[in-house]
């Protein structure tokens, strides 16, 4: 862990408000890129992170995050989602359907929700993402985890958006194939 990041979380640990200063102003631009990929809204990505940085107040003592931008990102994306699904109910937000509709023939709904949470699917996403290429990996994350769009995949490469698309649905073809010889229900 750096020293600017111990030093952040030393102001939790003293429970001083220039903590939540310090996260916004260090990894402000970061967490809101991740709810605004999701939320696709301004005022729901200010509210995002004006939730995050109260849930870091919260958790931050006990928890003692390394890395801390790790910890926030996940915060950020969990609070983004929970946001996201309850705009659905409203038929709100179309992007975010869109990414999740490219991995329903990967991922299953609703029979492996029990194994979801005792996180045999997550464990079994992130061996087959040890495995996977580099680029494929990054790409795959980007899209997936951070919300990415195609253009701004292709913009971070330097491909073409097409070839960010076949990469996506070769690596979604053999997740698939990966989790049903891991015996998970498809």
């Amino acid at each position: 862990m750096n020293s600017e990041d111990k030093s952040i979380i030393s102001l939790f640990f003293s429970r001083s408000e220039r903590a939540i200063t310090a996260v916004s102003d260090k990894y402000g631009l970061y967490c809101g890129k991740i709810a605004m990929n999701i939320l696709q809204n301004e005022a729901d990505k200010e509210e995002t992170l004006n939730d995050t940085w109260l849930k870091a107040w919260n958790t931050i003592p006990p928890q003692n995050p390394n890395p801390l931008k790790t910890y926030l990102g996940m915060l950020t994306r969990t609070i983004a989602i929970n946001r996201y699904s309850y705009y659905k109910a409203q038929k709100r937000n179309g992007h975010f359907d869109i990414l999740l509709s490219e991995l329903e023939d990967v991922i299953p709904s609703s029979t492996a929700e029990q194994e979801y949470e005792a996180g045999e699917i997550y464990k079994s996403i992130n061996e087959f993402l040890k495995k996977t290429d580099k680029a494929s990996r990054i790409i795959f994350v980007r899209r997936y985890y951070y919300a990415d769009s195609i253009a701004d995949i292709a913009k971070f490469f330097g491909f073409s958006e097409s070839k960010v698309k076949s990469s996506l649905f070769r690596t979604r073809t053999k997740l698939r194939d990966f989790l049903e010889k891991e015996g998970i229900e498809i």
